[in-house]
């Protein structure tokens, strides 16, 4: 049960957006830069592991299953590599530098202090350029925001896998402009 009245018919984040659009526009923005434009070098599908991660490390139910579905279909359809990311990324077959950047997301969730020079030079040693390090902290960071604003104000999450692959199918196909997160994959639900 939500902590606030919000509406109902929208789950996780979806709710809060249309709680406050005022601020759902910022937030927006700030996941279409940090997820889904284009990037100098890291792909959205490593991006979106880098989110789900960090949600899964907050134990944010909603974003880690939007987040794990939306990599899943940036990557090819590949949820095996997202759940072998998520369950342990030190035997993830992903490349040396992907996992020297998801141990610094993962230090920037415990605080982001915990992140050490050495955890820098391993990653800059991997192949990380220093916009990469600097995407991986502030995706991390912002992650770290998202995940409490769902879950500090109890928003609904639904159970429902098809839900959320859905969901994967239109981020990644739409990405996260306030104009295309238009709530209609939660309508087109409802009505099914």
């Amino acid at each position: 049960m939500p902590h606030i009245d919000l509406p109902v018919e929208y789950p996780g984040i979806r709710s809060l957006f249309v709680y406050r659009p005022e601020t759902a526009a910022t937030l927006c923005h700030l996941a279409q830069v940090l997820l889904h434009d284009p990037h100098p070098t890291l792909s959205a599908g490593e991006r979106e592991l880098i989110a789900s991660y960090v949600s899964n490390l907050n134990t944010c139910n909603f974003c880690t299953r939007s987040h794990s579905a939306i990599a899943k279909h940036q990557l090819g359809s590949n949820l095996a590599l997202v759940k072998q990311v998520l369950a342990d990324p030190e035997t993830a077959p992903i490349s040396n530098k992907l996992r020297a950047l998801l141990r610094i997301a993962a230090k920037v969730q415990t605080g982001g202090k915990n992140v050490l020079t050495v955890d820098v030079e391993q990653a800059r040693r991997q192949g990380a350029t220093d916009i990469e390090i600097h995407d991986t902290v502030l995706i991390a960071a912002a992650f770290c925001m998202y995940n409490r604003y769902v879950d500090g104000l109890a928003t609904w999450q639904p159970d429902d896998e098809a839900f959320y692959d859905k969901m994967g199918e239109q981020r990644t196909r739409e990405g996260y402009k306030p104009t295309s997160i238009n709530f209609t994959l939660t309508q087109e639900l409802q009505k099914s």
